[in-house]
């Protein structure tokens, strides 16, 4: 899916270079009339290596660039030199980037590292003729071609990693809490799916800590069968380390919309409900001092021993707390 310049699934076709040819070269030298078999092995193909990168977060080059192909290795020469390799061709993805085969759908790796990935090796080399030397056969004429290289297509499927996800209904206030804890600037309004692409910040927490928080597209019923965004909200909540949903003040029914948030969640993949969560309750600015312990006092018998904040980006109330036990959560 795209939005903007976020781009978050494409398909790349991917082929590795092709071996070097051995070389049937004949040492020559003066006053040596019949020198012996000296070709050279041919050099390796170039490699299709997937690196991550932390400071990419998008596909979006893909979006113009489909193809990728290796350099073919060198061919072998005289005095059983080997042709110089391929060069490998390395392409950075965001850490969080899954790759799969498209042909038999399998996953082939998952970036979540500043580390590389072979996806596509390089043709071997073919062996010169000064390797088939025998008794029998004194100069052998024949040296191997190089292996050709592999082609695959593939399919990046980019799934956001963060420390923090926020879980909740379309403007339930997830975009202004991340906006307020951190220096990302996710558009807000409020009108339904304001966020259509997952946004993350950095929360800096006390002695040089931080953590990073992700805003991801409204959840709404019906989600696990793909309405509204569907499957595309939910596969970025997987990478989150801690779940938080975010239910407003205002809600009709704060147990309702808790409950079935989490049951969405349950039915897309239940070992999302192993993720420790809590729950914050947001706009707590448009309560009086009544309203504020009722709703207190109701969230303490509904969720039991499940923490959970009364807080506003509004006014920065119960902020602080929010991000304490956040912090507590993480190190749990």
């Amino acid at each position: 899916m795209t939005e903007g310049n976020f781009v978050d699934y494409v398909k790349i076709y991917v082929k590795s270079g092709n071996g070097g040819k051995g070389s049937t070269h004949f040492h020559r030298e003066k006053y040596i009339t019949k020198g012996g078999p000296d070709g050279g092995d041919g050099g390796r193909g170039g490699h299709i290596i997937i690196r991550g990168d932390k400071t990419l977060w998008t596909l979006i080059k893909f979006r113009y660039k489909r193809h990728f192909k290796a350099d073919h290795g060198g061919h072998g020469s005289k005095s059983r030199s080997t042709g110089a390799d391929g060069t490998d061709l390395i392409i950075p993805v965001p850490l969080g980037t899954i790759i799969h085969d498209n042909k038999t759908g399998e996953q082939i790796a998952e970036i979540t590292s500043e580390s590389d990935v072979i996806v596509v090796p390089g043709g071997i080399g073919g062996r010169g003729n000064w390797h088939f030397k025998s008794s029998t056969n004194q100069a052998p004429r024949y040296a191997q071609p190089g292996k050709e290289g592999t082609d695959r297509d593939i399919t990046l499927e980019l799934k956001v990693l963060a420390d923090v996800g926020l879980v909740g209904f379309p403007n339930a206030g997830k975009s202004s809490l991340l906006a307020t804890l951190t220096s990302a600037k996710p558009k807000i309004a409020d009108y339904p799916f304001t966020t259509l692409k997952p946004n993350l910040g950095i929360v800096e927490n006390y002695n040089y800590t931080s953590f990073v928080m992700a805003d991801i597209p409204g959840i709404i019923e019906g989600a696990a069968e793909g309405k509204g965004l569907g499957h595309y909200f939910l596969r970025h909540i997987e990478r989150n380390s801690v779940l938080l949903y975010i239910i407003p003040a205002d809600a009709d029914d704060i147990l309702k919309q808790f409950t079935i948030l989490k049951s969405e969640l349950t039915r897309y993949s239940p070992e999302l409900l192993d993720k420790n969560f809590m729950i914050g309750i947001s706009k707590s600015d448009i309560l009086d001092k009544e309203l504020y312990t009722a709703i207190e006092d109701e969230c303490k018998v509904a969720f039991d021993q499940t923490p959970f904040v009364l807080f506003s980006s509004v006014s920065q109330q119960g902020l602080l707390v929010l991000k304490d036990k956040l912090w507590q959560l993480l190190k749990d």
